[in-house]
């Protein structure tokens, strides 16, 4: 079984792109605290904002859910 690591892929994609929490939250139109409850593994996206998050990285689901 494929173990996910959402939280930390998302938190390097995002300072990799030198963002804040609150810059990725208004570039991707949600609230910054989503994001940090994203990162803190408190919650997870839908698919349909994966796939927004996806499209905003140029990466596929895999490297934002998969363990590196």
């Amino acid at each position: 079984m494929v173990e996910l690591n959402f939280k930390t892929n998302l938190k390097k994609l995002r300072k990799s792109a030198k963002l804040t929490q609150a810059e990725l939250a208004d570039k991707i139109k949600v609230g910054q605290r989503t994001v940090s409850t994203w990162e803190t593994g408190v919650a997870e996206p839908d698919m349909k904002t994966l796939s927004v998050l996806c499209n905003f990285f140029k990466c596929d689901f895999n490297a934002l859910l998969n363990k590196n």
